[in-house]
């Protein structure tokens, strides 16, 4: 198992609710394909974006701290990038040092 950092932006166009659905959503399938989200994911709101994107200027960001064996969250990026909600998405591998500082079990990385 390998710890990840998936951030997302989803569209500011959608009310506070239908972006928190959307997190829901995108934890469900996380635990559909065999991974687990660590602790509650870090919702920070709705922020400008740096830059337009989808002719969108506001969004919804959110990071998920994830455990999974690699290769197995390949379908739920699949559908974050197929998704006009999700305007980015980034899923980052983290080091063994910062799994141990955050907690997630340096047992489960590798």
């Amino acid at each position: 198992m390998r710890a990840y950092e998936l951030m997302v932006i989803v569209s500011g166009a959608l009310d506070e609710n239908a972006a928190h659905g959307w997190m829901n959503q995108i934890a469900k399938a996380v635990t559909n394909v065999g991974g687990s989200v660590h602790g509650t994911p870090d919702w920070w709101g709705r922020r400008r974006l740096a830059y337009p994107i989808k002719k969108q200027s506001d969004g919804y960001y959110a990071i998920f701290n994830v455990v999974a064996d690699g290769g197995m969250l390949d379908e739920v990026e699949r559908t974050m990038r197929l998704s006009d909600d999700v305007l980015r998405h980034k899923l980052l591998r983290l080091p063994d040092h910062e799994v141990e500082r955050r907690g997630m079990s340096p047992a489960t990385s590798k």
